[in-house]
C-alpha cells in the first residue's frame, strides 16, 4: 500500500470501526442502495488531507461533494464558529443578528451585478426551490426551461429541474419543467464541429423551444453557469450571452445555479463572471463557508426584490440564516479575501491543473477530453477516442470505472467520479506541492483506464 501510515492511535481507529458499525446498523444513506453499500469510515481531516478508518492519509481531491473550498478545519472558520456559539448559538430568521447581517453583506459585495439582497436557505436544493417560486410569483407564470446534463438537488422540484438519470425516479412530468439540451461542444447534441457552431445551433434550439412551448407559460431558466456533477463542461463563448439576450427578450426569469461553481471554485468568485453576464437571481451553497455549517442562499435583482416590498413572500425555513452558519459564511469569505483563494484557484488551474491534464490528454489513450478553470475540472474517459465510447455509460457505473476509481484510492487519493469521469476539485488552498502529488496519484488511475481502450 502507497498510502502514507499517520499517528492514528489504536483508540480512534477502534472508534472509527464502532462507528461503521453504527451506522451500518442505523443509518440510511442517501443514493444508495442500502444492503451492499460499505461507506468509508473518516476519521480525521486537516487542510487538503483525510484519514480513512485504517488511517491512511489520503490526499482528497474531492473536496468532498465540491464544497470544502478552502480545506478542511480551516482555523479562522473554527474559531468563528465556535465564538458564534458562545454568543447566540440559534435564533429564529425574523430576529436581525450580527452573523447573518454580515454574511449578506459580504456576499453582496462579490455576487455580479446588483444582486444585493439575499434569501437564506440551508443548502443548494432549497435555494432552488425558493428561487423558482420567487420567478414564478414574479412572472405569474409555471414553467421552467432548464437543461439536460444538469443537477439542481434533491427535493422534490429541484429533482425534477435536474436534467440527469437521479430525476428519473421521482419524474411524474407533474411540475412544469421542460428540459432543452445544452451547449456541450465535447458531445455536441447539434452536429457541431466548431464551438462557434456549437453556440450558434444550441442558442437556436433553445428559441424555437421557447416559442413552441409559449413564452407566455415560462416563468424561469435555470442554468448551472459551469455544471458540476454532470460533467464540468464550460459553455462555448457566447452562449450564455445568448441565454440571457434570450431571456430579456421573452420575458424569462434567468437563474443562475451556482451551487458548485460559485465562491472561487472557477478562479471567479462566480462562474458567471467568466462571460460577464447577470442573471436576475442567483443560487449559491457549498463553497459559501466552506460546507461547514449547511447554509445556501439566493440573491435577488433589484426588480424580483420590488415584486415582494409590499406583497408578503410566501416562505421560509426555521434555520434560515441560522448564525453559525452565517458566522462560518462570514469567516470564510473573509479568509478568502485575506489570503486571495479565488486568485489562488484561478493560479492552481491555468499552471498546474490544465498543462497537467492536457499532458495526461496526449499520453493517454483513454482520456477523451479534459477541460475546465480554476480548481474545477473533469476528465472524460473513454474506451475510443474516435467512437468517444464512454468507459462508463451515461446515468451509471461500469466494472472499468471502479477499477480505475479503486486505483485512485490504492494510490492514495479520495477521488471525485462520475458516470465516465474523474473530476479534479481540490481546495483552493492546496499546496502546489501536495496538488502535483495528487496529479502524479491520479495518472496511476489512468494507466489502469488505458488498459481498457479498445
Amino acid at each position: 500500500m502507497s498510502t502514507e501510515i499517520t499517528e492514528i492511535s489504536d483508540e480512534l481507529i477502534a472508534a472509527g470501526r464502532r462507528a461503521h458499525e453504527l451506522d451500518r446498523e442505523h443509518v440510511f444513506h442517501s443514493w444508495q442502495a442500502q444492503g451492499p453499500f460499505n461507506p468509508m469510515t473518516i476519521l480525521k481531516t486537516e487542510g487538503s488531507f483525510v484519514w480513512d478508518g485504517q488511517g491512511r492519509k489520503l490526499i482528497d481531491l474531492s473536496s468532498q461533494l465540491v464544497n470544502t473550498n478552502i480545506g478542511h478545519q480551516h482555523p479562522k472558520v473554527i474559531a468563528a464558529i465556535q465564538e458564534q456559539a458562545g454568543k447566540i448559538a440559534t435564533i429564529a430568521p425574523q430576529h436581525v443578528n450580527d452573523a447573518r447581517s454580515e454574511a449578506a453583506r459580504l456576499i453582496a459585495e462579490h455576487t455580479p451585478g446588483d444582486l444585493n439582497k439575499i434569501f437564506f436557505t440551508n443548502g443548494g436544493a432549497d435555494a432552488v426551490e425558493h428561487a423558482v417560486r420567487m420567478a414564478r410569483l414574479h412572472t405569474g407564470r409555471h414553467k421552467v426551461l432548464s437543461a439536460y446534463r444538469s443537477y439542481h438537488g434533491g427535493t422534490q422540484l429541484a429533482v425534477n429541474i435536474t436534467g440527469d438519470p437521479r430525476r428519473f425516479a421521482s419524474d411524474s412530468g407533474s411540475e412544469g419543467i421542460v428540459h432543452f439540451f445544452p451547449a456541450y461542444p465535447y458531445r455536441s447534441y447539434f452536429g457541431a464541429s466548431t464551438e462557434e457552431e456549437e453556440t450558434a445551433r444550441a442558442l437556436a434550439h433553445l428559441e424555437d423551444l421557447i416559442v413552441l412551448e409559449g413564452a407566455q407559460n415560462i416563468a424561469a431558466l435555470i442554468l448551472e453557469s459551469i455544471p458540476g456533477t454532470a460533467g464540468i463542461y464550460l459553455p462555448p463563448p457566447g452562449y450564455l450571452a445568448g441565454v440571457r439576450e434570450l431571456t430579456r427578450k421573452y420575458g424569462i426569469v434567468y437563474i443562475a445555479d451556482e451551487v458548485m461553481a460559485g465562491f472561487g471554485r472557477s478562479g471567479e468568485w462566480f462562474a458567471v463572471n467568466h462571460w460577464g453576464v447577470t442573471p436576475d437571481l442567483l443560487t449559491f451553497a457549498k463553497g459559501v463557508n466552506s460546507g461547514y455549517v449547511p447554509l445556501g442562499g439566493v440573491a435577488i435583482s433589484p426588480e424580483i426584490f420590488e415584486t415582494f416590498r409590499e406583497r408578503a413572500y410566501p416562505g421560509g425555513l426555521t434555520y434560515s440564516g441560522h448564525p453559525l452558519a452565517c458566522a462560518a459564511a462570514a469567516a470564510t469569505i473573509k479568509a478568502m479575501e485575506d489570503e486571495e483563494l479565488v486568485q489562488n484557484a484561478k493560479r492552481l488551474g491555468a499552471e498546474i491543473i490544465g498543462p497537467r491534464l492536457e499532458k495526461f490528454k496526449a499520453d493517454h489513450p483513454s482520456v477523451g477530453d479534459v477541460r475546465g478553470a480554476g480548481v474545477f475540472w473533469a476528465i472524460e474517459l473513454v474506451t475510443n477516442r474516435e467512437t468517444r465510447e464512454p468507459l462508463a455509460a451515461y446515468g451509471g457505473s461500469s466494472p472499468q470505472m471502479n477499477e480505475v476509481i479503486a486505483a485512485a484510492k490504492q494510490a492514495g487519493l479520495l477521488p471525485f467520479a462520475n458516470f465516465n469521469r474523474l473530476h479534479v476539485v481540490p481546495a483552493m488552498n492546496i499546496p502546489d506541492a501536495v496538488l502535483i502529488e495528487a496529479l502524479d496519484k491520479l495518472e496511476q488511475a489512468l494507466i489502469v483506464a488505458d488498459g481498457f481502450v479498445k
